[in-house]
C-alpha cells in the first residue's frame, strides 16, 4: 500500500516537471475545428426555428422581444454577460495573481440579486404599460419626453458600437486558435493579423492575402449575423441558452482534466505557492513585476464590486432582456438559476487556472492559460481532439452570443427609434424586415472593416463602454421605475451628467497618457482614477445628485402620466 502510494506520488512529480518546463505550444487536431464547424451549423438551425416562432404577432414586438416570452430558464441563461472577456482576461487574472481574483469577482455572484430584484420587476411592467420596444421607446413613454428617447437613442448606438467591435476580434481569434495544426494558442487582443500563415486569394485584378486571422473574422460575421438575421432576439436568445449549456459542460470537462493533473486542488495551491509567493493565495495579490502596484488595492476592490454589480444591470442588451420575460414569477425563478450558474462557471474557473500555475509555473502569454490546458490535459483521452474542441467552444459559445445580443439592440435603436420615428412612420412589416437586415448587414461589415486591421487593447473599450452605459442609464432607470416625481428634465440631466462625467474622466486620462514620453501602461485608453475609483463611481455620484436636484426644482410630472405607469388600471 505505502509502495503503491509512493509510486503514484513520484508519478505525480514526474507529470508536474514534464508540464512545468513550459513546453511548445500543442498543435490543435482536426477535432477543434470540427466541433466549431458544428456549433456553427447548430447555431444558424436555431435560427431559423426561432424566426418560425416570431412570425406570429407584429415585426417589432416578435424579431426584437420574442413576443415578450422568455421563461425562467432563457432569462437566466441569456442575461448573462459572459463574454471573450470570460475566457480571456478573467483565466490570465488568475493565473497571474492567485486566489485573490476570487474575491475580485464574488461581487458578481450578487448581480441577479441586484438586477433581477431591483429593476426587473418594475422595468418588465413598465414596458408592457407603455407597450415599449427598446430601451429608449421605453423612456421617450415613461416621461412623454422625444428628448429623452433621443438622447437615450444617441448614447445606446456608441456604447452598442464599441462593445461589437472588440467582439468581433475576439471570435476571429478563437476561430484562429481552432485551426487545425495551428500551434497558435494566445487569445490575447494583441494577436496581429500579419501572424501565420498567409492564403493567396486571386480576383480579377487583384489579388490578396488572408491569414488565418482574416478567414476567421469572415467565417465568425457571417455565422453571427446570419442567425441573428434570420432569428432576431428570440434566435440571439436561444442560441445563447444553447452556448451557455455548452460553456457550462466545456468548463466542467475542463475542471476535472486539470485536478486530475495537478493531483488536487490543495497540491495545485501549494505547487503554484511554490513558484510564485505567499500573495497568491493572501491579498491584495500576487504580482511578479518588481515594484508593481498590488493588484487589488481597496479601492479597486469597491470599484470593481460596483462595476460588476452594476454595469451589467445599466447596460441597454440587460435592460432589454427583462423587458421581454413573460411575468414576474419568470424573473423570481431566473435570479436562482443564474446564481448557481455564474458559480458554475467563475469558481470552477479559478480552479482551473490555479491548477494551470501549478502545471506551467511560467508561461509568458498567460492568455493562453486555458486553450494549453484543454489540449495538453486531453491530449492522451479517446477522442481528446473533439473533446479540446468541446472545450475551445465554449469562449467561442461567449463571443457570439454577446455580439447577437449587441446586433439586436443596435438595430432596434435604429428601426424603431430612428427610422420608424423619423424617417417612414407608416411603414409596414416588410419595410421594418428590412431595415433591421441592412442595419445588421451594415453593423457587421463595418466590425469587420474594423477589425481587419484592428487597433490593440481593445479590452479598454469594452471596459469604457460598460462603464459609460451604466453612468448614462442606471440611474435613469430606477427614476423611471420608482420616482412618481421624476420628470422628463430630472432624467435627460441624469443621463448627461453620468454619460459627461465618465467622458470627461477618460479624456482626461487619455490626454494624460499620450503628453508623457514613456508610459508603463498596457493602454493609452485609461481614465483617471480620481481618489482611486473607478470613473462608473463618479458617473454614478453625478447622476443621482443632478437628476434629484434638477426634479426638484422643475415642474412635478403630468398626473394622469404618473398615474398610468403606476396605479392599478381598472
Amino acid at each position: 500500500m505505502q509502495e503503491a502510494t509512493l509510486v503514484h506520488f513520484d508519478n505525480l512529480a514526474n507529470r508536474l516537471l514534464i508540464l512545468a518546463v513550459d513546453p511548445p505550444a500543442p498543435r490543435a487536431g482536426y477535432g477543434a475545428m470540427f466541433m466549431l464547424v458544428l456549433f456553427i451549423l447548430g447555431s444558424i438551425w436555431i435560427g431559423v426555428m426561432a424566426n418560425r416562432a416570431t412570425q406570429s404577432g407584429g415585426f417589432m414586438k416578435g424579431f426584437f422581444l420574442g413576443n415578450r416570452g422568455l421563461g425562467a430558464w432563457a432569462l437566466a441563461l441569456t442575461a448573462t454577460v459572459q463574454s471573450g472577456g470570460t475566457f480571456m482576461g478573467f483565466p490570465s487574472l488568475v493565473y497571474k495573481h492567485g486566489w485573490i481574483v476570487a474575491l475580485w469577482i464574488g461581487s458578481y455572484m450578487v448581480v441577479p440579486l441586484t438586477g433581477f430584484g431591483i429593476i426587473g420587476k418594475r422595468l418588465a411592467h413598465l414596458s408592457r404599460r407603455t407597450g415599449a420596444v427598446t430601451v429608449p421607446d421605453l423612456f421617450r413613454t415613461r416621461f412623454n419626453s422625444p428628448a429623452v428617447g433621443l438622447t437615450c437613442t444617441i448614447f445606446l448606438l456608441l456604447y452598442m458600437s464599441f462593445l461589437m467591435f472588440a467582439q468581433f476580434k475576439a471570435g476571429a481569434i478563437v476561430m484562429q486558435l481552432a485551426w487545425p495544426d495551428s500551434s497558435e494558442l494566445s487569445l490575447s487582443e494583441e494577436a496581429t493579423p500579419a501572424s501565420g500563415i498567409t492564403y493567396d486569394i486571386a480576383l480579377p485584378g487583384y489579388k490578396i492575402k488572408l491569414t488565418r486571422y482574416h478567414i476567421g473574422l469572415l467565417i465568425f460575421s457571417s455565422t453571427v449575423v446570419g442567425y441573428t438575421l434570420i432569428g432576431g432576439f428570440l434566435g440571439a436568445v436561444w442560441t445563447d441558452l444553447f452556448q451557455s449549456l455548452l460553456m457550462f459542460v466545456g468548463v466542467m470537462i475542463l475542471l476535472y482534466a486539470s485536478l486530475t493533473a495537478a493531483g488536487g486542488l490543495e497540491n495545485a495551491t501549494l505547487t503554484s505557492l511554490k513558484h510564485t509567493g505567499p500573495g497568491y493565495v493572501t491579498g491584495p495579490g500576487y504580482n511578479s513585476l518588481e515594484g508593481a502596484p498590488d493588484f487589488l488595492p481597496l479601492t479597486m476592490a469597491i470599484s470593481f464590486f460596483i462595476v460588476w454589480v452594476w454595469g451589467g444591470v445599466g447596460t441597454p442588451a440587460g435592460l432589454v432582456r427583462l423587458m421581454a420575460s413573460q411575468d414576474t414569477s419568470v424573473i423570481r425563478k431566473s435570479i436562482y438559476l443564474l446564481s448557481l450558474y455564474n458559480l458554475g462557471i467563475y469558481l470552477p474557473l479559478i480552479v482551473i487556472c490555479i491548477c494551470g500555475r501549478a502545471l506551467i509555473p511560467d508561461l509568458e502569454h498567460t492568455d493562453e492559460i486555458i486553450p494549453r490546458l484543454a489540449l495538453i490535459t486531453t491530449r492522451e483521452w479517446p477522442a481528446g481532439s473533439f473533446v479540446a474542441g468541446l472545450i475551445l467552444a465554449a469562449p467561442f459559445g461567449a463571443v457570439m452570443a454577446t455580439v447577437s445580443s449587441y446586433l439586436v439592440v443596435l438595430s432596434s435603436a435604429v428601426v424603431r427609434d430612428i427610422y420608424q420615428r423619423f424617417v417612414n412612420p407608416a411603414a409596414d412589416r416588410s419595410h421594418l424586415r428590412i431595415a433591421a437586415w441592412c442595419t445588421m448587414i451594415f453593423a457587421g461589415s463595418l466590425s469587420v472593416a474594423i477589425n481587419w486591421n484592428p487597433v490593440q487593447f481593445l479590452q479598454a473599450f469594452i471596459v469604457f463602454s460598460t462603464s459609460g452605459a451604466a453612468a448614462t442609464f442606471l440611474v435613469p432607470a430606477v427614476m423611471a421605475c420608482y420616482w412618481r416625481r421624476a420628470n422628463s428634465s430630472g432624467v435627460l440631466t441624469s443621463m448627461l451628467s453620468g454619460a459627461l462625467t465618465v467622458l470627461v474622466l477618460y479624456t482626461i486620462g487619455i490626454t494624460n497618457q499620450l503628453m508623457q514620453a514613456q508610459t508603463k501602461a498596457l493602454t493609452s485608453f485609461r481614465p483617471v482614477f480620481l481618489f482611486g475609483y473607478d470613473p462608473l463611481i463618479w458617473g454614478l455620484v453625478a447622476s443621482i445628485v443632478l437628476g434629484v436636484i434638477v426634479t426638484l426644482l422643475t415642474d412635478p410630472p403630468d398626473e394622469d402620466l404618473v398615474s398610468r405607469m403606476f396605479d392599478v388600471q381598472t
